[in-house]
């Protein structure tokens, strides 16, 4: 494949329409505009902003971020500005920049969701919204609704009968089934899933006998959750007929292409960008050359296209 006839690596999903598949994922990419002199964000394909909440939420005290192998603990505990400075005074920088915005959404109850839902329909510079039902590191809400498939139906049919833009529902791992949460969020009309969010962790000082985290426990992330997440992205692709975004633990070009060949339509790259802030911009070169050294035209024509066909035995001749 010549230079001239580069990959198209355009995907699109719930009428959005993305020059690429990489993403930077909620938490771990501020409001976008962090990162402006730090990442080209026209290379990328999108990002999702800093969970929104009703009112500003000044998140949990510290620590809340340790380093663990191969990944992460955080509890944040989804800090934010609140909905209405938001809207006020970062989504206008938002506005100019290259790549769409998707503004994540959170609340300690329905109504909250709806409210933050409401206050952003009106808004400007909003491609989609993505649900967080799935966030372990707060006390009420989150979790909550990620883990009862009930509960989930009803907080999706409620924020989609009023959204005015496409809703992608983000869940959680910490189900005894993907499955039935991601059928559970389709039935209620979600147009996308986004999963899997973080693991609910512990980390224990043997000196002090306390926990390393003020908040006791955190979210787990980074390359040790990848081959959980890339199973559930797998049963959930099976169980719906909408688009699924995976995550969980991409730090390559060749991790996010796992995440395709097993049904994601795009992918979120969350903890990479805290090791290697233009962690999403090397992932788009490093697709754009793998896709060219395999002769991928498309890079749609990854999306599902695993091989389930069992191992030959090495018996066999």
């Amino acid at each position: 494949m010549t230079a001239a006839h580069k990959p198209d690596l355009r995907v699109a999903f719930c009428g959005i329409e993305l020059r690429n598949p990489i993403i930077a994922a909620s938490g771990t990419f501020g409001y976008g505009v962090e990162f402006e002199d730090i990442v080209a964000l026209d290379k990328i394909g999108a990002f999702v902003t800093k969970g929104l909440s009703r009112e500003p939420m000044p998140g949990n005290p510290p620590p809340r971020l340790i380093e663990t192998p191969a990944g992460m603990l955080n509890a944040i505990g989804l800090q934010n500005v609140g909905v209405t400075a938001f809207v006020e005074h970062k989504l206008p920088a938002i506005q100019r920049l290259p790549c769409p915005a998707i503004a994540n959404v959170f609340g300690g109850s329905v109504e909250d969701y709806c409210a933050v839902i409401r206050a952003l329909n009106p808004a400007d510079g909003i491609a989609a919204y993505e649900l967080n039902a799935s966030c372990p590191n707060t006390h009420e809400g989150g979790m909550v609704f990620g883990t009862d498939a009930t509960m989930l139906y009803e907080l999706v049919t409620r924020a989609k009968s009023i959204a005015v833009r496409p809703l992608i529902v983000k869940l959680s791992p910490n189900v005894t089934s993907i499955a039935v949460m991601a059928r559970a969020a389709a039935e209620a009309g979600a147009d996308a899933l986004s999963l899997v969010n973080t693991f609910l962790g512990i980390s224990i000082d043997v000196r002090t006998c306390r926990a390393r985290l003020a908040n006791f426990t955190g979210g787990l992330s980074g390359p040790a959750i990848k081959p959980v997440a890339l199973r559930m992205v797998y049963e959930a692709a099976q169980a719906v007929s909408i688009p699924v975004i995976g995550m969980g633990g991409i730090t390559s070009a060749e991790d996010a292409i796992e995440f395709l060949l097993a049904g994601a339509a795009a992918v979120e790259v969350g903890t990479a960008s805290y090791a290697d802030p233009r962690a999403v911009e090397r992932i788009v070169d490093g697709l754009m050359d793998w896709c060219q050294r395999h002769h991928i035209e498309k890079i749609t024509s990854l999306t599902g296209a695993l091989n389930t066909t069992p191992l030959p035995s090495p018996t066999d001749h």
